[in-house]
C-alpha cells in the first residue's frame, strides 16, 4: 500500500506506474482517493476545531454554574449538545471517507522499481542468467507421475477417492526423498544464517489482507468457515504477519527467518498436461525464508535471497535460470520479483520453482510493521523468497537425476537425509 501523501503530491507517477501495470481500470482510483482524501481532511480540521469550541464552551458552563447563573449555564449545555450532534456527524463522515480511502489504497498497486521491464504478462519476463548446462537425456524421460509409480512412490487414485483431484499419496522412498528434501533445505538456510522457524498454519483476515491483494486473497485462499481464519498458501504469510503491530529496534534488523509449513491453494481454473500430477495442487509443503530489513538493505537482500534458491538446485545438480518478472507479472504489492526456473529434460525447457520478491514497504504499512531508528519511526522493507517447494522440486530433481534403467541418483548432498542411500529403486 502507498503513502496517501506520495499519491496526493505525486498522481502523475502514480497514473503511470498503474499504465505500466496495464491496470488501466485503475486510473481513476487515483482521482477519486485525492478527492476523498481532501474531503476527510475538511472533516477533521473542521470537526477538531469544533471539538475546541466545545470544550471551551464547557469550560464557561463550570464557571456559570460557580457563579450561580444556572439560566445562562443551561442555555450553553443547550450549544453543547448542538455542537456534539453535529461533532458526531463529523465523526461518522470522516469515519467513512476514511474507509473509502483504505478499500482504494488497497487496490491502487504498489511503485515497481526502474528496473522491472514493461511487459503485459509472463510471456514477456526476461531471462537474466543460467546456472549449470541443460543436460538431454539419451532416453526418453516419462512424466513425472509415471517415474513415481514405477518407483512405488505415489497413489492418485486413492487421493482421489479420499479428498478429490488436486492430492496425492507420496509413498515409500519417494515420500522420504520429500522429507529429505525439505530437511537439506532447512538445514542449508540454517547455515547462511537465517533463524529456523514453524509458524501457525492459519492466519487472521487482517495478516491476510495485509500480506497480499483483494485478487490474490480470492484466488488462493481457503477460508475456515464460521472462523476469522485462512489456511495458509505460503509460510511468509504467517512469517511477515509474526511481525504485525510491532515496532522493531533499529539495531535488531535484519530479521532472517527461514520455515517450514504445509500450504493449501485453491489453485482455480484448467490446466495443460504438464500442469497435473503434482505439479499444480491444493496442499503441498515448503521452505521459505523471509527478511525484514532497513529500506537501504533490501536490494541486497534481494540478490541474496534469489541466490540462495539457486545455490541450493546447484548443490543437487540441477540446472536453473533466473528469470525478471515484468510490470505486468508483478502482484500489486511487489516491487520487483525474479522467478528460479528448474530445467526439465522431459518438456526439454525451464519451469517455475521459487520466486523471491521485493515488496518494498507495502506489507510494513499495512500490518504497521514499523523501525525505532535514529531518526525517528519508519516503516520496513520487507522480501521473500521459496527455498524448495518439494512438489516442483520433485519433477525436477527426478527428470535430472532418472537413468536410462528408471533408477533415480541421490546426490552426495542429500544422501545423509536419505539414510546413506546413493540411488532408488523400484
Amino acid at each position: 500500500m502507498l503513502d496517501l501523501k506520495f499519491v496526493r503530491e505525486n498522481p502523475d507517477i502514480v497514473k503511470q506506474n498503474i499504465k505500466n501495470k496495464f491496470q488501466d481500470s485503475k486510473l481513476p482510483l487515483v482521482d477519486e482517493v485525492i478527492e476523498l482524501d481532501e474531503q476527510s481532511r475538511k472533516a477533521k480540521t473542521e470537526a477538531d476545531a469544533l471539538r475546541a469550541e466545545r470544550n471551551s464552551i464547557s469550560k464557561e458552563i463550570g464557571k456559570l454554574m460557580g457563579q450561580g447563573k444556572k439560566d445562562e449555564a443551561e442555555e450553553m449545555k443547550k450549544l453543547v449538545n448542538e455542537k456534539s450532534a453535529y461533532l458526531a456527524e463529523l465523526e461518522a463522515k470522516e469515519a467513512e471517507y476514511n474507509e473509502k480511502i483504505l478499500k482504494i489504497m488497497m487496490t491502487i498497486p504498489n511503485i515497481i522499481d526502474p528496473s522491472v521491464p514493461i511487459g503485459k504478462d509472463d510471456s514477456e519476463n526476461k531471462e537474466l542468467e543460467k546456472f549449470g548446462e541443460p543436460a538431454l537425456k539419451p532416453f526418453e524421460v516419462p512424466y513425472h507421475t509415471e517415474i513415481m509409480e514405477k518407483l512405488h512412490g505415489i497413489d492418485l487414485d486413492s487421493a482421489r477417492r479420499v479428498a478429490g483431484n488436486g492430492f496425492y499419496y507420496l509413498m515409500g522412498d519417494i515420500a522420504r526423498l520429500h522429507s529429505a528434501v525439505i530437511s537439506y533445505a532447512r538445514d542449508f538456510m540454517i547455515d547462511r544464517g537465517f533463524t529456523y522457524c514453524v509458524p501457525p498454519f492459519m492466519i487472521r483476515s487482517d495478516v491476510v489482507t495485509g500480506v497480499m491483494s483483494f485478487a490474490e486473497m480470492d484466488a488462493m485462499m481457503y477460508k475456515i468457515e464460521g472462523e476469522d481464519l485462512y489456511l495458509i498458501g505460503t509460510s511468509e504469510h504467517s512469517m511477515i504477519g509474526k511481525f504485525i503491530n510491532t515496532i522493531i529496534d533499529e539495531s535488531e534488523l535484519p530479521k532472517t527467518l527461514t520455515s517450514y509449513s504445509p500450504c493449501f491453494r485453491k489453485e482455480k481454473g484448467a490446466h495443460g498436461l504438464e500442469e497435473r500430477g503434482v505439479y499444480r495442487i491444493h496442499q503441498f509443503e515448503k521452505q521459505e525464508m523471509i527478511v525484514v530489513c532497513k529500506p537501504e538493505d533490501s536490494k541486497m537482500w534481494f540478490d541474496r535471497l534469489w541466490k540462495n534458491t539457486v545455490d541450493l538446485f546447484r548443490s543437487l545438480d540441477i540446472p536453473v535460470r533466473t528469470l525478471e518478472c515484468c510490470s505486468g507479472d508483478l502482484a500489486d504489492l511487489k516491487v520487483k520479483s525474479v522467478d528460479v526456473e528448474a530445467w526439465s529434460p522431459r518438456q526439454q525447457k525451464y519451469f517455475e520453482v521459487g520466486s523471491c520478491s521485493n515488496l518494498g514497504d507495502a506489507q510494513a504499512r499495512r500490518l504497521k510493521i514499523r523501525v525505532n531508528g535514529e531518526n525517528g519511526k519508519y516503516f520496513a522493507h520487507t522480501l521473500n523468497n521459496t527455498v524448495v517447494a518439494p512438489p516442483r522440486m520433485l519433477i525436477a530433481f527426478l527428470e535430472n537425476n532418472l537413468r536410462e534403467d528408471g533408477s533415480v541418483a541421490i546426490p552426495e548432498a542429500l544422501r545423509p537425509y536419505m539414510g546413506g542411500k546413493t540411488e532408488i529403486r523400484g
